[in-house]
């Protein structure tokens, strides 16, 4: 059984500061105010990130 809740509100999508993981084989990356660290090591393989900006669905406070 499905029940319509009705039309949701699209989620905006905004540019973004993130740390991307440098290593080829991996597809890590995480917002950079989730950062605690100047320059942060990937938390999947432990390589280096870079920051790059990205067009991903905004977060609300």
């Amino acid at each position: 059984m499905s029940f319509s809740r009705g039309p949701k509100e699209p989620v905006q999508e905004v540019e973004t500061n993130v740390w991307s993981c440098m290593s080829g084989d991996c597809q890590g990356w995480m917002r950079e105010s989730f950062s605690f660290e100047e320059e942060p090591t990937c938390p999947l393989c432990n390589s280096s990130m870079e920051k790059e900006v990205r067009v991903i669905p905004e977060m609300k406070k």
